[in-house]
């Protein structure tokens, strides 16, 4: 599209100049058609004209006639061919501002359909990653269900063999067999039992299981977060807000430790009195100034790393529980990383 714009531009420029010329032609057309009309009428001119124009000079008002309207020919042809290039000018400046326009209109579009081919790419991860979980949870379920076959086969085969020695016996061993019945079927019930706790057991510990990745999933999300993304005047705000603060404690760092280097240089310059302790309270204050810079230069540093998370997207989201801070809670501290509730716990 950026190449269209270009050669549109050209081929008017082309038929600007063009215009040009061909503006320019006809004047010298008509000066000879002036001309030839000229020679024309003298040459139709009788020979008594001729000789009448040649005997009476043309007097000083009349030469001065000639030459005012010569003057006003020449004026009009110059303010024609001026009138021509303005309006060539226009057409070239509108032309400009045309092509700028579609170049603009370009880059906005080209950018608005990357947007949305990332968008589209996130959403069909996303859709993969819920279908393999799905086919995992599938598969682990088909699982544990052969498993519970499997244990209910064999089961069910050792009744099977149980009953065919009971059937076996002598009428004698039938109080031994129904004890032994008896034993089996308790046997049987606790294994049952045994079995149904574990069975819950698992399906607590799946629900455990799918409960903890819900919460990193979740956890995972507001790490990544972008809370003030789709605000980006807000953004924008609290970038001069940021500015502003940073300047502030610039000019707050060189003033604290030119007050500091100056008391040195009084203290190196001047005797002081140990006695009444003159001494010891300019070096507190000196240390008190010193540690004042400090706290601004750690200021400047903390707006400078909030400066590369407004580019980044990630300002306004809490260093601790990852929540959204407040947009007045952002405005009113600057730079802050927690939220309200973490910042009260820290």
């Amino acid at each position: 599209m950026a190449k269209s714009a270009v050669i549109t531009k050209k081929s008017t420029a082309k038929k600007a100049v063009v215009n040009k010329s061909a503006a320019k032609k006809p004047a010298p057309k008509k000066a000879v058609t002036k001309k030839a009309a000229k020679k024309a009428t003298s040459k139709k001119a009788s020979p008594a004209k001729k000789k009448a124009v040649a005997k009476k000079p043309l007097t000083a008002s009349q030469r001065k006639e000639l030459a005012r309207k010569a003057a006003l020919a020449k004026q009009k042809a110059l303010a024609a061919q001026k009138a021509q290039k303005e309006r060539l000018a226009k057409a070239a400046a509108a032309e400009k501002v045309r092509v700028a326009k579609a170049k603009a209109k370009a880059i906005a579009t080209a950018k608005a359909e990357r947007d949305r081919a990332t968008k589209a790419k996130l959403q069909e991860k996303q859709r993969l990653a819920k279908e393999k979980q799905k086919a995992i949870a599938h598969a682990k379920a088909l699982k544990e269900r052969a498993a519970k076959e499997k244990t209910a086969a064999r089961e069910r085969e050792i009744k099977r063999k149980a009953r065919e020695k009971a059937a076996a016996e002598s009428k004698k061993q039938r109080e031994i067999d129904a004890r032994r019945r008896a034993i089996e079927n308790e046997r049987l019930r606790k294994q049952q039992e045994i079995e149904r706790r574990a069975a819950e057991e698992r399906k607590r510990q799946e629900r455990r299981e799918s409960e903890e990745r819900k919460r990193v999933e979740a956890l995972e999300r507001k790490m990544h977060s972008k809370p003030y993304a789709d605000d980006p005047a807000f953004l924008a705000e609290i970038r001069e807000l940021l500015i502003a603060e940073r300047k502030v404690a610039e000019v707050q760092i060189s003033v604290n430790e030119a007050q500091a280097d100056e008391m040195l240089v009084d203290r190196e310059r001047l005797e002081y009195d140990d006695e009444d302790g003159t001494s010891v309270g300019s070096d507190v204050q000196r240390d008190q100034l010193k540690e004042l810079a400090q706290r601004m230069e750690l200021k400047v540093i903390e707006i400078d790393v909030a400066l590369t998370r407004i580019d980044e997207g990630s300002y306004g989201r809490c260093d601790e529980c990852y929540e959204r801070i407040p947009k007045d809670r952002l405005r009113y501290q600057l730079p802050v990383f927690t939220c309200a509730a973490c910042r009260s716990i820290v």
